[in-house]
């Protein structure tokens, strides 16, 4: 639902540089080059309305906030600094669907779409006519339970017939829970050689089939992959099918079998991509040597559209609009109010300023990844980038700064800016963070994160302009400012300093062992491509580097990140572990000690 009115963006329709944009003008009439509460509120009005349908990542209200911020560039008189006058487009996946031919047939039966079967999003499209083999839970478990349904059957170049969960899936405590994701029961099935897998809901569920819908999730396992009827599973069992998941319950153990029909089924699923562009201007530096080097100042425009299951909504069930007024309209409207009077007062500065609106950051920082994967300036001249993400809900005169420790002279100049201002900041040194400011952290870049807090409002409906503090705003982006003035005429650019692992902790905790990389979450690069490698990390003591792609761990296939993950889960400390990675066009093979 979150993709609802999606906009179909061409170049001819976004190049907005060289074009007469008459809607959608400032609400203040006359310039004013002062930072004000009443223009931060317009702004955020304007951009959280209702009619902009939350800002979702190709849409018309997305498009519409996209002209609304080149006008203020470009009336500020900032020069365009995208790939594209004012815009870097980039290709972004807004959904999947079903491609030319979609067929199931078992001994000749044709099965109905979406009635009988249903392709799921991470399958991959291709055709198989082969046997089946009934493989229990699909499971392959080695360590406190001992279950692999794969043990005494040949499922090579067959079908594999499944079941969804496993048993005690009614609990949440169960110890089979982990070894139930249905892209890890395909993996494994990949694994065994299987071409395809045939899921099937428990008895006791009710029989409804998973719908196709696009998530980060929907990257092809390699097999292909269909959810089908009870009734079509009982009859390929003879109907058993109840009974066989009784006896796998009661014995926990595997009971997999040979089927002597056929199954002949064409799986074809295409996505569905439109081009969306970071908006990016630039103003230029005073100081002949100086100009040369810059400030990256950004902040996401984007939010969650209509919500619904798998945006990222608080409220999942509520499919209207998510207007986003401090998610993040508050730090597009900060961006808009440094624009102007940093251009105003541009011979103050001696470096030059690139202001940033990232787009895709709910999506996975896909904008802000995008443009350091293809920087429009050199990325080793940028001194430092200053984020602003939810910056409008100040609350007892208290901002958090992150990334205070990305280098040494961050906290004094900032009690500096401070000291009139006399704001209570609450300073924090690591650099990485959910927000398009780690895409520089991991990159060597000095970071500075402001952020005023979560709330009760966050990724709901209910974030909405009426609960914005414009007047603490205001003290935050007027401490940005003077700070940006001071960057720009620091004698010597900040020296990085790495302040904390460049990976979410929530990644770090969930294995026994890490290789120290940065997963690329945008590639869309077959196998799982790495935007960098902590240099005493296994990984990178290995050799791996920036840009390489991981495709085989421990002879076993890597084709996504999730891969990765579920290989990485099988590992433990001390292990040795052939890596195999593609660099360019070449194939190498690394040792990596865990």
């Amino acid at each position: 639902m979150k993709h609802r009115f999606i906009f179909s963006f061409t170049l001819g329709l976004v190049i907005f540089a060289g074009c007469s944009l008459v809607s959608n003008q400032s609400p203040a009439e006359n310039l004013n080059p002062e930072i004000t509460a009443n223009e931060i509120l317009d702004h955020i009005k304007y951009l959280s309305d209702d009619k902009r349908e939350g800002r979702f990542p190709g849409s018309k209200g997305s498009q519409e906030a996209i002209e609304y911020i080149v006008n203020h560039f470009k009336k500020d008189g900032l020069e365009p600094a995208g790939s594209n006058g004012f815009l870097q487009p980039f290709e972004f996946i807004v959904g999947i669907d079903y491609g030319e031919v979609n067929q199931l047939e078992i001994d000749d039966t044709a099965y109905e779409k979406g009635i009988d079967y249903i392709p799921l999003e991470f399958s991959s499209s291709s055709a198989v006519e082969s046997d089946i083999v009934f493989s229990g839970y699909g499971f392959s478990i080695d360590d406190s339970i001992q279950w692999n349904d794969y043990a005494n059957s040949d499922v090579e170049g067959k079908w594999v017939l499944v079941f969804i969960d496993g048993p005690d899936s009614d609990s949440p405590h169960s110890d089979f829970a982990k070894h139930t994701p249905l892209r890890k029961k395909a993996m494994l099935a990949r694994d065994n050689k299987a071409a395809g897998i045939l899921f099937v809901n428990q008895a006791g569920d009710d029989d409804k089939l998973i719908p196709l819908k696009h998530s980060p999730n929907s990257t092809a396992v390699g097999i292909l992959v269909l959810h089908i009827s009870r009734s079509i599973a009982d009859g390929l069992v003879g109907g058993r099918l109840e009974i066989l998941q009784k006896e796998l319950d009661e014995k926990l153990a595997p009971n997999s079998f040979p089927i002597t029909q056929r199954v002949n089924a064409e799986v074809s699923l295409k996505k569905e991509t439109v081009e969306v562009p970071n908006v990016i201007g630039m103003i230029r530096g005073s100081d002949s040597v100086l100009k040369d080097e810059y400030i990256v100042i950004g902040a996401h425009f984007d939010h969650l559209g209509y919500g619904g299951g798998g945006s990222g909504s608080l409220a999942p069930d509520s499919a209207v609009v998510h207007n986003g007024a401090d998610d993040n309209a508050s730090g597009t409207a900060g961006i808009l109010e440094l624009a102007e009077k940093l251009s105003f007062n541009k011979k103050l500065l001696k470096r030059s300023i690139i202001l940033m609106a990232y787009n895709a950051e709910e999506e996975g920082l896909l904008g802000s990844k995008y443009y350091v994967n293809n920087p429009t300036i050199d990325l080793s001249s940028v001194i430092a980038m200053i984020n602003m993400d939810m910056i409008g809900r100040m609350s007892d005169n208290k901002v958090t700064i992150g990334g205070t420790g990305t280098s040494p002279g961050f906290e004094t100049l900032l009690n500096d800016v401070n000291e009139k201002k006399e704001m209570q900041l609450n300073m924090s040194p690591e650099g990485y963070g959910p927000s398009d400011h780690a895409s520089f952290y991991i990159n060597d870049v000095p970071v500075l994160f402001f952020f005023t807090g979560t709330h009760e409002n966050y990724h709901k409906p209910s974030d909405d302009w009426e609960h914005i503090n414009a007047t603490g705003e205001k003290q935050i982006v007027d401490l940005v400012y003077d700070l940006t003035i001071k960057l720009s005429s620091l004698d010597e650019k900040p020296a990085f300093t790495e302040a904390g692992p460049k990976e979410p902790n929530q990644t770090r905790r969930s294995f026994k062992v890490t290789f120290g990389v940065i997963p690329s979450y945008g590639s869309q690069e077959e196998g799982m491509e790495i935007d960098g490698a902590k240099k005493e990390g296994p990984a990178g003591k290995a050799g791996m580097e920036k840009g390489d792609v991981i495709i085989e761990i421990g002879g076993k296939e890597i084709k996504n990140i999730y891969d990765y993950m579920y290989r990485l889960g099988e590992l433990k400390p001390g292990d040795e572990v052939e890596v195999k990675i593609k660099r360019g066009e070449k194939v190498l093979s690394l040792k990596v000690t865990l």
